[in-house]
């Protein structure tokens, strides 16, 4: 595999965490968070100044970015099941927010903390991988460069831990 493969299989891989991260949280009409004691709910700490943002073509490009995955995700038959019952209308809001504040835009993530949002799921990597590689599609649909994908799956990566519990 070369160097450019590789990258892009870790890539997906790491998108994978950040993806199920509206799954649970959305199939309620609350919005207050849950937070564990010192966790941003969001699930990490925004990437400093503006640049990945813009490089997501600021709201406009992370709503187009988030409408193309909720469609991709709730029509991909490896998790499709996942979202059923799901408020996606609630899904979008939140995942665009979190996408938004992560990448340094001037939103603020109103769901719950991310190992409350995903209790009894019993999520499994595979639900992760199949997550990451919409994620992945929908970014490239965007046109955001690699780096900048890159640089939000950093953020979402180590969510993995507290979503996967199967």
């Amino acid at each position: 595999m070369n160097a450019s493969k590789t990258v892009r299989a870790l890539a997906a891989a790491l998108a994978a965490t950040a993806v199920a991260v509206a799954l649970p949280a959305l199939a309620d009409d609350a919005m207050t968070p849950a937070m564990t004691p010192g966790m941003n709910p969001a699930g990490a700490e925004p990437i400093a100044g503006d640049s990945v943002y813009k490089a997501f073509h600021e709201q406009a490009g992370i709503d187009r970015i988030i409408d193309d995955f909720v469609a991709r995700v709730t029509t991909d038959p490896r998790i499709a099941e996942r979202f059923q019952g799901a408020n996606l209308v609630r899904l979008r809001l939140e995942l665009k927010q979190q996408v938004c504040y992560l990448t340094g835009g001037p939103c603020t993530y109103s769901g719950k903390d991310m190992k409350t949002a995903h209790a009894g799921m019993n999520l499994e990597n595979k639900d992760f991988n199949a997550l990451a590689e919409d994620l992945q599609l929908s970014m490239d649909k965007e046109q955001v460069d690699f780096h900048a994908q890159n640089r939000l799956l950093a953020k979402l990566a180590p969510m993995q831990r507290a979503i996967v519990t199967k």
